[in-house]
């Protein structure tokens, strides 16, 4: 990576947040102006995370593209933004759900209140520095970026219902950032350091008398970053917060409980390894048993849900689970399943928030229905008033052979198809072939296989049932709003709004098409982030940029880092 694109580390942070100063800037009533800025800008920043992604394929091991030192300090003292290969992975898929939801908040959402679309861009800011922040300080700075973003986002709109979700989420929320700080506290007062790099090579020789308070440090932390993953019970706020935003924001939220994941799973393998001496893998039974709790109060809550927007938070739930399951084994090949699973679910989740108020707000639109002509005393086609006996009737007794199904109806129930199959972890969608990677894993396919103890085949059960419970669920919503007799039409799908939603699904297909090659990259992640001495060491040997006046070219040359340990400024 030459010097110029080591700079790229950087933009996915700055261009919204220039963005959102500049919409700030423009009169409210300049909405047009606004919203092309921001279309353009959350494009531009997909670019640039595709652009990453491509580039850390390419790098080969340790899998470090770039280690950035925004402030030229060196490292540990100075802010450090790391990408490899998990962070490029979350980087596109905040990208794709920000330019699908921004896109379809044209259609009317981004006029039922003001500021929707700078608060949109810091929400990304917010959501792109938590993925390339390589220390806990600034990993807090930017969970509250996008959290405070995101309160003024579930509240877009107004209403009782968002105002009384958003409450709740506040008060967790503010809840876990306190006891963030008191986590980074205790972490910060046993080993001195808030880097990750250097916190994971400095925690193996913590004294045994600093242990206990090492890790009451790290499972306060860890209680910060569950309740935002949705682990159970700590996360009763979800489905009232996610099924209250509206139809943008909910979707955008997909994303928001993987950060909680991403924290989880980014700290858990730096800092408790395998590795890791006196606290190797300290918490794993937490994380294994909290995400087979997590997965079967996803799958009840997904069987109780009558509304469609209730059944995706729900669905949220599981996948979190069963992501958070799969991280406490620490085994590389069921964390490499586990990461295309999420990118799988994500997607899927955000594209069925989308859809869940294209198909309630159709269900709420009341039409009459037009008049019959039967100035003959006769219904059309049939000669006595008596149809043949092979045509099919609707409830009004008119036929239904020949009747052409609205364009907006056939693409919205093929979307809500395609989501349920991708959901329920079903043949042929990307769904299915997540679910089959980890069970292959747990099973030991091809692999040293998983210990088979309780935990394991309990959770190779429960991804098994919570396919079957969604697709259930799937299937009685499907028929209580497709097939049940009602007197309402379609209402007009606007081309802002099924775009996203094509989008969105189309990623999932291309997960499908490419799976082979999107399974190695997950297998490539894993193994790096199981075996963390690569990024470690990577970030550890990155030095500030030299600025002598009288230095030579030769001499700048020599004090340049070397490409494999650091591409940065």
């Amino acid at each position: 990576m030459t010097d110029a694109l080591s700079h790229l580390a950087v933009a996915p942070v700055l261009l919204p947040l220039a963005t959102a100063a500049l919409m700030l800037l423009i009169p409210e009533k300049r909405r047009r102006a606004k919203s092309l800025l921001g279309l353009v800008s959350t494009a531009l920043g997909l670019l640039v995370a595709v652009t990453m992604l491509i580039g850390v394929g390419r790098h080969g091991a340790p899998g470090v593209l770039a280690v950035y030192l925004p402030g030229n300090w060196p490292v540990p003292f100075g802010i450090v933004l790391v990408v490899d290969r998990l962070s490029a992975l979350m980087m596109v898929l905040a990208g794709s759900i920000g330019l699908a939801s921004l896109g379809y908040a044209q259609a009317r959402w981004q006029r039922a209140g003001v500021h929707f679309e700078a608060l949109f861009q810091l929400q990304l800011m917010g959501l792109y520095g938590a993925f390339l922040t390589g220390d806990l300080f600034n990993l807090f700075v930017f969970f509250e970026v996008l959290l405070a973003a995101s309160y003024g986002l579930l509240l877009h709109g107004g209403g009782g219902s968002r105002v009384r979700a958003g409450l709740h989420y506040i008060a967790i929320n503010l809840t876990a950032s306190l006891l963030f700080l008191v986590g980074v506290a205790l972490l910060y007062g046993v080993t001195g350091t808030l880097n990750m790099a250097d916190l994971a090579q400095k925690l193996p020789s913590v004294p045994a008398t600093d242990r206990g308070l090492l890790h009451a440090g790290g499972a306060i932390l860890g209680i910060a970053f569950l309740a935002k993953a949705a682990l159970w019970p700590l996360n009763f706020w979800l489905p009232g917060a996610y099924a209250a935003a509206g139809a943008p924001v909910a979707a955008l939220f997909a994303i928001l409980t993987k950060v909680g994941v991403y924290a989880v799973l980014r700290l858990w393998t730096l800092c408790f390894s395998a590795s890791a001496g006196g606290s190797s893998l300290f918490g794993a039974d937490v994380l294994i048993w909290g995400g087979v709790l997590t997965i079967a109060f996803g799958s009840v809550g997904m069987l109780a849900s009558q509304r469609l927007s209730r059944l995706a938070a729900f669905s949220v739930i599981t996948s979190s689970g069963t992501l958070l399951a799969a991280i406490g084994f620490d085994v590389p090949a069921l964390t490499g399943g586990a990461l295309f699973y999420l990118a799988s679910s994500t997607l899927a989740g955000a594209a069925l928030f989308l859809l869940a108020e294209l198909i309630e707000r159709a269900r709420q639109t009341d039409v009459a229905p037009p008049p019959v002509d039967d100035a003959d005393d006769h219904l059309p086609f049939f000669v006595d008033d008596e149809p043949p006996p092979d045509i099919n009737l609707d409830d009004q007794e008119e036929p239904l052979v020949g009747r052409a199904i609205p364009a907006a109806l056939v693409f919205v129930g093929v979307g809500f198809i395609v989501c349920a199959l991708v959901v329920a972890g079903m043949p042929p969608l990307s769904g299915f072939i997540g679910k089959i990677a980890m069970l292959s894993a747990l099973l030991g396919v091809g692999v040293a296989p998983v210990a088979h103890s309780v935990a394991a085949w309990t959770l190779f059960a429960l991804l098994i049932v919570s396919g079957l419970a969604a697709a259930i669920a799937f299937m009685r919503v499907g028929i209580r709003h497709f097939w049940a007799a009602q007197d309402r039409w379609v209402p007009h799908l606007r081309l802002i709004e099924g775009v996203p939603v094509l989008m969105l699904l189309g990623a999932c297909v291309l997960l499908v098409l490419h799976g082979e090659r999107a399974l190695r990259f997950g297998a490539a992640t894993a193994e790096a982030l199981h075996r963390p001495v690569g990024y470690v060491e990577a970030v550890l040997a990155a030095r500030p940029v030299q600025r002598s006046r009288g230095a030579s070219a030769a001499a700048r040359a020599e004090a340049a880092p070397e490409p494999e340990t650091e591409v940065a400024r």
